[in-house]
């Protein structure tokens, strides 16, 4: 028996007092985020929520996340964390697929979806029977008849004995980004997320007194185990920003004395582009003990300019959300290298298979697949896509690797995202970690594009550096100089920012 709401309850029973979390001005201990967190558990108990129901959940880094999230979990609900930035037909979509019976939506002046859009995506979800706004600084529900949070929970009790589910029972539904079709839901268990959390204490030397800067945001895997479930469940504190401005970023560094941050390449990469003065890039080099970095391949130059600027190795680890998150990471207990994502963390296998499931001769690239107490029961009512991904317990991820002499993996690419020109097979990474080594080249991605002839043609998109004077012609040139001649860029498009994720992972479906 085991709930994964036990992650903030154990701190706020034994450090109640503690700092818990920050937003702003504001500041709440472990005892505050406890109780408030059983206001709206008893809310949804009052609600007639059932063990196993879903409760679907949208907001930014704010307060409230924990707070509806450990709530759900401690009344046996099974959270459903949405895309702040998901369109009212999407909304629909994810609220019809995961069943969600109650929805709990941040809404504001400037949210990305007005308020009478999210109540007219919520009629359209038949399962779904009450929605609560969000809404800034305790203000009235913009929608009649739709309750705010604040006053929902203003009439509730500080006390609830939780839940305590099979540990096999499912916590959250994480929704995949949908690049290969209409979004699914990876359900993970409570011992999925329980163990995952437990295991990055082990495996960062995470410390009872480290503050973690949280941009990364929380309805994602990364932000939501490696940071807010493991933080809360050493007693750490979290301070919590609603959007990565990077010049804020960096001034909170400092203010807050942050000692461990954690972001995706392009956070890194947008950091390092931003104009710092002496004394802030001083007082975050001198309470900065760790980087952590995921999501995406992380270049080996922004590894480095980082290390110059700040005086910190950025460790690198892989994960998805199916693995709720963390697979490997690179030991912190040895010099980061360059390139790799390191070796599965406890309790986890690995291996590197072939289309048929076959494992790959030794040395050479294939398919990562991965078995653990980290793997996801299965996608939410899709049995045969399941059955696609999962065999005997291994879980094949759609990532290319490889891996070194000393047992580390190297991630190459993304199986989707492998170009075959006139049959040989480039993979876009290797290409961009070339781009970054280029003087006037600040960011790039590679993609292959239709062609005739060749099948793919390879195509990058280029970010120039600040005051760089960039010519196609002397680009493709130096290209063909550092690279092989079937797998150089023939084709560049010049721009002054690239399509994201919300998490900051760049879309190249979209560039294709």
């Amino acid at each position: 028996m085991l709930n994964l709401a036990s992650m903030l309850e154990h701190t706020a029973r034994h450090d109640p007092g503690r700092e818990a979390v920050v937003q702003g001005s504001t500041r709440m201990t472990y005892a505050e985020v406890d109780a408030t967190a059983n206001r709206a558990a008893n809310l949804l108990t009052d609600l007639g929520l059932a063990r196993g129901d879903r409760v679907a959940l949208s907001c930014p880094n704010r307060l409230e996340f924990p707070v509806l999230y450990y709530g759900i979990l401690k009344a046996g609900g099974v959270v459903v964390p949405l895309n702040v930035m998901l369109r009212p037909r999407e909304i629909a979509y994810h609220l019809a697929d995961s069943g969600a019976r109650f929805f709990f939506c941040h809404t504001a002046p400037d949210a990305p979806v007005a308020a009478a859009e999210v109540a007219e995506a919520v009629a359209a979800a038949p399962a779904c029977e009450r929605l609560f706004f969000i809404t800034d600084d305790q203000a009235p529900s913009p929608v009649p008849d739709v309750a705010s949070l604040s006053t929902a929970l203003a009439a509730q009790g500080e006390t609830f004995e939780s839940v305590c589910p099979p540990e096999t029972d499912t916590a959250v539904i994480l929704y995949t980004s949908g690049t290969t079709g209409s979004p699914k839901g990876a359900e993970l268990t409570h011992a999925n997320m329980a163990f995952n959390a437990l295991t990055c204490h082990r495996t960062i030397e995470a410390r009872r007194d480290d503050v973690h800067l949280v941009v990364l945001p929380l309805f994602h895997s990364f932000g939501q185990t490696i940071q807010m479930n493991a933080t809360f469940g050493l007693g750490g504190r979290m301070v919590l920003m609603p959007r990565f401005e990077s010049g804020e970023v960096l001034r909170t560094l400092a203010r807050e004395s942050v000692t461990v941050f954690a972001g995706v390449p392009t956070m890194y990469w947008r950091l390092l582009e931003e104009p710092l003065d002496e004394p802030t890039r001083t007082a975050v080099a001198a309470r900065l003990r760790m980087a952590l970095s995921g999501g995406a391949a992380l270049a080996v130059e922004i590894a480095h300019r980082f290390r110059t600027a700040f005086g910190v190795d950025i460790h690198e680890g892989y994960g998805l959300s199916e693995t709720s998150p963390m697979v490997t990471f690179q030991s912190p207990g040895r010099a980061p290298k360059p390139g790799s994502v390191g070796g599965p963390v406890w309790g986890v296998e690995m291996r590197l298979i072939d289309a048929s499931w076959a494992d790959v001769p030794d040395g050479e690239p294939g398919e990562l697949a991965v078995r653990g107490h980290n793997v996801m029961k299965g996608y939410h009512h899709r049995p045969e896509e399941t059955a696609a991904v999962l065999r005997d317990g291994w879980f094949r991820t759609g990532d290319i690797a490889r891996q070194d002499a000393d047992g580390d993996y190297i991630l190459i690419d993304r199986a989707k995202d492998l170009i075959i020109r006139g049959g040989y097979n480039i993979y876009p990474r290797e290409l961009e970690e070339a781009l970054l080594t280029h003087p006037g080249v600040s960011l790039a991605a590679v993609v292959g594009v239709p062609h005739p002839v060749h099948g793919e043609e390879v195509k990058a998109y280029v970010i120039p550096r600040h005051g760089a004077r960039l010519a196609e012609a002397d680009l493709r040139s130096w290209c063909k100089d550092t690279m092989a001649a079937y797998k150089y860029p023939r084709l560049f498009e010049f721009r002054e920012e690239l399509p994201m994720t919300a998490s900051g992972k760049i879309l190249k479906r979209e560039l294709r």
